[in-house]
């Protein structure tokens, strides 16, 4: 599988291209400009600003030891009113960014705090 290049990239690959005439570079600059000015301005939709919540919550219920995705439910109300699928998706996005990691025992997973990495000077 091959990885599908941003429109960033690939302009700057159009850039790379022997022979461009001095306006088309121009354009190409400017079209670069205005996506990287696009990525910027992002704002977080409303379901992403919830999920941010609801890991906060995840996060705070989750232990050491590990528990299953209906154990995690039952440790706080808001949790047990979403669908199971809902909140597996974002432990996957927990343990994408390191919060959390996962384990599996005879087919169960289990998810847990991620151990904080302690420095010793």
């Amino acid at each position: 599988m091959t990885n599908k290049m941003t429109k960033v990239e690939m302009f700057n690959a159009i850039k790379a291209v022997e022979g461009l005439t001095e306006d088309m570079v121009t354009f190409i600059d400017h079209e670069i400009e205005l996506l990287q000015k696009k990525s910027l301005n992002k704002k977080a939709t409303k379901t992403q600003e919830e999920n941010i919540g609801i890991k906060a919550v995840i996060k705070s219920v989750l232990t050491d030891e590990g528990a299953t995705v209906t154990e995690i439910q039952a440790r706080d109300e808001s949790l047990a009113n979403l669908s199971n699928q809902r909140v597996s998706a974002l432990l996957r996005q927990m343990i994408e960014a390191g919060e959390v990691v996962k384990t599996t025992d005879k087919k169960k997973s289990y998810f847990a705090l991620a151990p904080v990495d302690t420095v010793e000077d």
